[in-house]
């Protein structure tokens, strides 16, 4: 009897492999700068019992009519608007992400990304770099301070929470908005529930951590944009189709905004001539929200346990919800 086939589609250390080689031939895509190519997705899938994918992965009925064997595929994410879930339920295959597991890491990202962009960090080691550091001056690359500033989250789901919770220490008012109330994080952390306008109006820091769905799809545009105070500061640990960024771009060099902070972009990677990243008010990271070494492990071991559950016909651990 063979061992089931597992397809990863990015290269995985060795040492998170080994222990589940006795179970599963895994085989892993060849090359750690770049991307698996359409070609040989197509290949993989048509004998893959089962799949680790990425975000920038698209599962789709197209792809999905080549799969003859896959049980189950599973998403090294929290998210997953990469997967056509429709096409993979009608063929039983269960698909799973990685909740829970990445919210401290992307939690911590999202709060130095605030702080980076707040103080102007990125800014000003530039400029010690390029040697424009000449004298102290009193308002020398001069920032926000958090203390006593509105945080306005929007999405209050796991992250959304522990953003909150790291805010509290900072001083900040938390207010957020989400599809439900979040009564406990209200006791808790004295954080306030109000509509997405109130929230624009009256936030210094606008977080936003909210799902990718056909609702929040370009949420941040024109006019959200122009609710926001002039010197309120954007940030986005979402994904970057939630932005209008051309809206985005012009509220930051029309100044109805002070900056933005950005982990996520609506193509990815983003192309070097981005208007956006020509913005020094603007810091820009390449979609790392969760790349602690410690939580990445994490999500893969996650992944594996996921796949071998369902090859050995248990239940998974994290299967995306009906």
């Amino acid at each position: 009897m063979r061992k089931p086939y597992v397809y990863i589609t990015r290269q995985i250390p060795e040492k998170l492999l080994k222990p589940y080689q006795n179970i599963a031939e895994i085989k892993t895509w060849t090359y750690e700068d770049q991307p698996v190519d359409a070609e040989t997705l197509k290949e993989e899938i048509a004998h893959a019992d089962g799949m680790i994918t990425m975000l920038s992965d698209k599962i789709d009925e197209e792809l999905l009519e080549q799969a003859k064997n896959l049980k189950v595929i599973a998403n090294l994410a929290v998210g997953y608007d990469n997967f056509e879930l429709s096409s993979i339920r009608k063929r039983g295959i269960v698909a799973t992400n990685t909740p829970d597991v990445l919210t401290n890491a992307t939690a911590d990202l999202t709060f130095a990304l605030l702080l980076a962009t707040g103080r102007r960090l990125i800014e000003a080691d530039r400029f010690v770099r390029e040697g424009k550091w000449k004298q102290w001056s009193p308002f020398l690359l001069a920032g926000t301070e958090m203390n006593q500033k509105n945080i306005g989250i929007v999405g209050m789901g796991r992250i959304g929470e522990a953003v909150a919770r790291r805010a509290k220490g900072f001083g900040m008012n938390i207010l957020y908005h989400n599809r439900t109330r979040k009564e406990q994080a209200e006791r808790e952390l004295a954080a306030m529930y109000c509509s997405f306008e109130e929230l624009l109006k009256e936030s210094d820091f606008v977080v936003c951590l909210t799902p990718l769905t056909k609702e929040t799809n370009g949420l941040f545009n024109e006019e959200a944009f122009s609710q926001m105070k002039q010197s309120s500061i954007f940030i986005n640990v979402s994904r970057g189709a939630v932005v209008d960024e051309q809206a985005l771009y012009h509220a930051l060099v029309s100044g109805s905004i002070r900056g933005a902070g950005l982990d996520v972009f609506q193509h990815e990677p983003v192309e070097p001539n981005h208007p956006l990243l020509n913005l020094n008010q603007v810091v820009c990271l390449p979609h790392i929200g969760s790349a602690s070494e410690e939580t990445r492990e994490e999500m893969i071991i996650l992944c594996l346990e996921n796949v071998t559950n369902v090859l050995q016909g248990r239940e998974a651990i994290t299967p995306i919800p009906y």
